[in-house]
């Protein structure tokens, strides 16, 4: 081995303290595995991050990592991060203990426990409030590509309704690709509770809907979203609800071929011409 292999690995053992689990019992590994089961924080309250890009996101963020769980193939590559984890807590794993508490089939072989940042919300209204409020989305894919998409392009936060999927899903994690770490978001609101604070905080509410869902259905094209706004995105398969519906003004975006979009994609293009209006205005 030469020298410098030498040092580096000295030097991030000395960075790092690492500690094993052998047993799928312990407390910890059985917390992580009924949060990736029920898709929702552990006991403590920590996110399960998942892949090596969360856990350099997190790191990034104002978050904090509490502890890194790491597949023995995988030491090498977590002990990379040297004195970065430095007061992390660093638990290895053999590679099928690992395997039984992952939350996608083909594992990098690294779970971080994250503390989610608590957010208020005035913080989601920030600035030329731009806010996506998300009612009774189930899947988290779908909710995870729209807080990206948020962040893309200006959006200063996230309503994860009552009876939404969690933005503490590993899933929506994932799909958010790191987002979750930054975009403002409060979860669990009541539909009524968050349509009066809105109103209060004057932010004009659209929601998409098909484009033949009514009469009096505006075209994006027609639509300004460059004030203080908030986008009304609804269920996969019900569309938004008729509470929202009733304060909102309905916008649709025109398509060929086809009557409505995905809601992740829907989202993505409502968020996009917000984006595109604001940049042209004087």
């Amino acid at each position: 081995m030469r020298y410098s292999d030498c040092f580096k690995k000295h030097y991030c053992k000395q960075m790092l303290t690492l500690e094993t689990i052998a047993s799928a019992a312990n407390p910890l590994l059985k917390n992580v595995h009924r949060a990736v089961a029920r898709g929702s924080v552990t006991a403590e309250g920590w996110c399960v991050a998942e892949t090596f890009h969360l856990l350099e996101e997190a790191l990034r963020s104002p978050c904090e990592v509490k502890t890194v769980l790491a597949a023995e193939s995988a030491r090498a590559a977590v002990e990379a991060y040297g004195r970065r984890l430095a007061g992390v807590r660093v638990v290895l794993l053999p590679d099928a203990l690992f395997a039984g508490i992952a939350a996608t089939e083909t594992s990098q072989g690294v779970i971080a426990l994250v503390q989610p940042r608590p957010w208020l919300f005035e913080q989601l209204l920030h600035g030329e409030a731009l806010v996506v409020v998300l009612d009774g989305l189930q899947d988290p894919g779908n909710a995870g590509t729209i807080v990206r998409a948020a962040e893309a392009f200006g959006g200063t936060g996230i309503l994860f309704l009552k009876g939404t999927v969690s933005p503490h899903n590993p899933k929506t994690l994932r799909a958010s690709a790191g987002s979750l770490f930054r975009v403002p978001f409060l979860h669990g609101i009541e539909a009524a509770a968050a349509r009066a604070a809105l109103q209060q905080n004057h932010i004009a509410l659209f929601a998409g809907v098909p484009a033949s869902s009514t009469k009096s259905t505006r075209s994006l094209a027609a639509t300004d979203l460059s004030g203080r706004c908030g986008l009304v995105i609804g269920n996969e398969a019900h569309g938004v609800s008729g509470g929202w519906r009733a304060v909102a003004a309905e916008v649709s975006i025109p398509t060929m071929g086809v009557e409505s979009l995905n809601a992740a994609i829907a989202a993505s293009i409502l968020l996009y011409e917000a984006r595109r209006q604001r940049m042209l205005r004087p």
